[in-house]
């Protein structure tokens, strides 16, 4: 069985508001993300189709909530709850909020190297 906790993920990823820890799990990537602001980070998917995000997501809210919307309407995920959030969606973070989510590698992937090239455009990237 293959497993990883939290502080032990190998990828670490900050900026401010955010902290990220992701190890892949053999095809799929494993996040453990918790947020101590608000946002709104539609504007990075810029360049996907859609300008959206295209990668499937399954996770669990342990702490606060979150949005993923659609170009037909919005999911709001509270604590407590499992999701999945299929492709064509932006994500909206609010402060205190903590999940565990997972995504095939590959496509986590092709979305992140879009990601990061709108945040060093913005000169946000670490």
């Amino acid at each position: 069985m293959t497993r990883i906790g939290k502080d032990q993920a190998s990828q670490v990823e900050t900026m401010e508001g955010f902290e990220g820890r992701y190890e892949d799990l053999g095809g799929y990537t494993v996040g453990f993300e918790t947020y101590t602001a608000d946002a709104d980070p539609a504007e990075l998917f810029r360049g996907l189709p859609d300008d959206r995000c295209q990668c499937p997501h399954w996770g669990v809210v342990l702490r606060g909530k979150l949005i993923y919307r659609y170009a037909d309407g919005e999911d709001v995920i509270t604590a407590g709850q499992a999701y999945y959030a299929r492709p064509g969606h932006t994500p909206v973070f609010f402060a205190d909020t903590e999940i565990v989510e997972f995504s095939p590698t590959a496509e986590m992937q092709k979305t992140m190297e879009v990601v990061l090239k709108n945040l060093q455009a913005a000169g946000s990237a670490n």
